[in-house]
């Protein structure tokens, strides 16, 4: 990360292809807004993993004066974004082209408006987030595939396989030392806008995981370690007769029912950044039917056994987030 006055500058490489969108049919061209919005999607998640309100900006807003702590910085209605946001390439020159694998790129957040120390901390933590054990854009929901007869093929005529998403951060340290206990009491005033986060609770570091090196795929037509972790059958054209909470939902037009996302990611390629993310219903649970982590723990154990990786929760990552940077893994 490089500071100049009123900006930061943080430095990544891409490890797979990021996907922000297409514009007028071309999908090479890089839209910055798809970007900004996962980033902000992510903000959102580590607010309230801190213990911090964030609205949904498609349905509550921020209209009086007690922004949630995102909408404050990254804008709503009635109130401008705090910075204007640029991709840079390696020159840096304003990117305008797909970031595919290996390119360098960079993020600038330049401040148009004061910006709080403990923003800018809550954005960096947000990157090395995202870096670290996330992904940012589109297309991450695709699920890689171990099937032999897809070997080979060529990525445009398989490329709802394909991983998308996965960064590296070049140079990253916490922005100026605060600390977590700071953050929850900035996240925690008094003039902070209150949410329900309703059905977006889940949508937090609280009910976040991780694991490392690991990923869920297909195997064959009648086997997928994917479906199994979900809860759909495993066998091909048989997965859309059980949707539910954890394996998303597909649209139904017909019957006004919108898409909903999975709860589970995972990522193939590189072999080096492998990892496998999601969320849970609840942190625990006697309810069967709620998804706890004890529950999904033993669901990827059923498919990967218990030995050789390591079931990461949203708490132990915020500890690795804000520790002293000699400290973090």
């Amino acid at each position: 990360m490089t500071f100049a006055q009123g900006e930061r500058i943080y430095q990544f490489r891409a490890l797979s292809d990021l996907w922000t969108g297409s514009a007028n049919g071309k999908h090479n061209r890089l839209i910055t807004t798809g970007l900004l919005g996962s980033i902000r999607w992510w903000f959102e998640v580590l607010v309230r993993g801190l213990g911090g309100s964030a609205c949904d900006p498609t349905d509550t807003k921020c209209k009086d004066r007690k922004h949630c702590v995102v909408c404050e910085l990254f804008g709503c209605t009635g109130w401008a974004r705090k910075f204007r946001f640029e991709v840079l390439g390696k020159d840096g020159t304003p990117k305008t082209t797909q970031i595919t694998q290996n390119d360098p790129f960079q993020f600038c957040f330049a401040e148009l408006r004061p910006i709080r120390v403990e923003e800018w901390t809550l954005l960096d933590a947000t990157l090395r987030l995202i870096a670290g054990y996330g992904a940012i854009g589109g297309k991450t929901v695709f699920k890689p595939t171990d099937e032999s007869s897809r070997a080979g093929r060529p990525h445009h005529k398989d490329s709802h396989h394909k991983d998308y998403g996965l960064v590296q951060m070049i140079q990253s340290r916490q922005f100026d030392g605060t600390g977590r206990g700071d953050l929850k009491t900035y996240l925690s005033l008094s003039e902070r806008k209150k949410i329900n986060h309703g059905e977006f609770a889940w949508a937090s570091l609280q009910r976040f995981w991780c694991v490392k090196k690991k990923y869920l795929a297909r195997q064959t037509g009648n086997a997928s370690t994917f479906n199994h972790v979900i809860g759909r059958p495993e066998p091909k054209q048989q997965s859309g007769q059980n949707d539910s909470w954890i394996a998303g939902r597909r649209p139904d037009r017909r019957n006004k029912i919108e898409a909903e996302s999975k709860k589970v990611f995972s990522f193939k390629d590189p072999e080096s950044a492998r990892r496998t993310f999601g969320f849970v219903m609840s942190i625990k649970s006697d309810n069967p039917a709620l998804i706890d982590f004890d529950a999904m723990t033993k669901r990827l154990q059923d498919v990967w056994g218990k030995d050789g990786w390591e079931f990461l929760t949203g708490e132990k990552i915020i500890d690795r987030l804000f520790a002293k940077e000699e400290d973090r893994p």
